[in-house]
């Protein structure tokens, strides 16, 4: 029977395919996403495909769909089972499969689920995702063997090579620090358990049951109110740091000794000196949303800071590019490709980070005081139409050039002024457009935002408001 399909048009992302279970998701698109992902793997020359999933209610009858599709395809399929998306890519990785599909909703609400897909060892997205949309439409697949039996599939526990892995690289000695971890009921749970009685020191796991429901906060830890129980159990204990997780936990969030939150620029900063010790010289990627501070302090170290574009798969792919040992995202995908693999791994950087401070006679609160101060806004989003979006920017850039202004269009227009700089560009996975600001001073903060609201009424918009939106840094 020929085979087609059409997706719901709102779940072919930029980095994943994502969307809301039993609504604009259904089991049928999974099974199609493993019929044209298996098509492109085999007409990449590969014949094993790395499966995984995440702790929502949905995951396995997707991924009981998925893999069927794979095998339609004539896929071998490798599952890995229930576990955190760093697993799946590292289980591709020393696997060395032709391609790999972690199925999760990463931090968005329980009802959403999507894939994350690698092929042969590098980021999947952008046109290639919008191009199963077209396979699938079109039919655009390879033969299904007499019978559906053309491909097979096993399952593996890779969970203990994983955590061995992660330990392999701990640099901290035997320093006994207090440590606690927020796994926020994500798809981390297990393999943390096992992970720290693995590392020197005292650590506290909060929420560690894999729960799809999320029934004690949100799995973002880019958010403070999703910090708040990990804040009070390192006031309580008196402890060194705490580290939590999203729901799939390749993002990492930090707060220090105090309490204080560590945005992930400034996480950044404290581990590109610690790997630059070894790779003096080196360049380090950062987005464009990140603060000057973490640029002017790479440059500090040795380094050479290189401001790229937003999106986790743009920056792995921009790495592959340049070889460089260490990138990071305000979001909290931090890759390392020193000794590491180079894919977002937040269980391996939280391992690195403890490394840094338990080698370091100095606090964690401390190093970030130390910081050079600076006063930004939060990323502020407001809507605008998927294809206007795009046209501002041009616009904004156009009249800045003729301006003669300073500015980087790398992503979207990063402009720099004696006060600081605005950052406006178009989100690549929604329907807005992303500000942000930083200056030295609250009054040329506010000239910074009435620069922004200018240049958003010259297109024709109807400028957000910015007061009070100012998050220290």
């Amino acid at each position: 029977m020929a085979f087609a399909h059409t997706f719901d048009p709102t779940v072919l992302r930029e980095y994943d395919i994502r969307g809301i279970v039993g609504k604009t998701l259904h089991g049928a698109d999974a099974f199609a996403i493993g019929r044209c992902f298996g098509t492109v793997v085999a007409r990449n020359g590969g014949t094993v495909v790395a499966v995984g999933y995440d702790g929502r209610l949905s995951s396995p009858a997707l991924e009981a769909e998925l893999v069927a599709g794979l095998k339609a395809s004539g896929m071998e399929v490798v599952r890995i089972g229930l576990g955190p998306t760093p697993m799946l890519y590292y289980a591709s990785t020393v696997l060395k499969t032709g391609g790999a599909i972690m199925l999760t909703g990463s931090h968005n609400p329980p009802d959403y689920n999507g894939f994350k897909m690698m092929l042969a060892g590098k980021p999947f997205f952008g046109e290639q995702i919008r191009k199963i949309g077209s396979m699938a439409a079109a039919g655009d697949v390879v033969a299904e063997a007499p019978g559906g039996k053309g491909g097979s599939d096993r399952s593996i526990d890779i969970s203990e090579d994983y955590i061995t892995r992660l330990v392999q690289d701990w640099d901290g000695g035997d320093r006994n620090l207090k440590v606690v971890w927020d796994n926020g009921n994500g798809a981390a749970g297990d393999v943390l358990v096992r992970l720290v009685k693995r590392l020197p020191g005292t650590h506290t796991v909060l929420f560690p049951e894999i729960d799809g429901k999320f029934p004690n906060h949100h799995p973002d830890p880019t958010v403070p109110k999703n910090l708040e129980a990990l804040v009070a159990e390192v006031a309580r204990q008196g402890a060194d740091l705490g580290i939590a997780f999203d729901g799939d936990a390749d993002r990492i969030g930090v707060v220090d000794d105090s309490g204080t939150m560590m945005f992930g620029d400034q996480l950044l900063v404290v581990l590109a000196r610690d790997v630059l010790k070894k790779h003096p010289g080196a360049n380090i990627i950062a987005d464009v949303k990140a603060s000057q501070v973490l640029f002017d302090e790479i440059a500090r170290a040795g380094g050479k800071p290189e401001m790229w574009r937003t999106g986790h798969s743009l920056i792995k792919a921009r790495m592959a590019e340049t070889g460089c040992p260490l990138a990071g995202e305000m979001s909290g995908h931090i890759f390392f490709n020193d000794i590491w693999y180079g894919f977002d791994d937040a269980l391996y950087a939280g391992v690195r980070l403890l490394g840094i401070q338990a080698r370091s006679s100095e606090k964690l609160s401390s190093v970030r005081a130390a910081l050079p101060q600076v006063v930004n806004t939060p990323e502020l989003r407001f809507n605008c139409d998927d294809h206007r979006k795009f046209e501002v920017i041009t616009e904004v850039a156009a009249r800045l050039r003729a301006a003669g202004a300073t500015m980087s269009d790398i992503d979207g227009v990063r402009v720099n002024t004696a006060d600081g700089w605005w950052l406006l560009r178009a989100s690549n996975t929604q329907a807005v457009l992303v500000a942000r600001c930083e200056a030295k001073s609250d009054e040329g903060l506010e000239r910074l935002k009435h620069a922004l609201v200018a240049q958003l009424e010259a297109s024709g918009l109807e400028a957000p408001d910015f007061s009070g939106e100012n998050a220290g840094h």
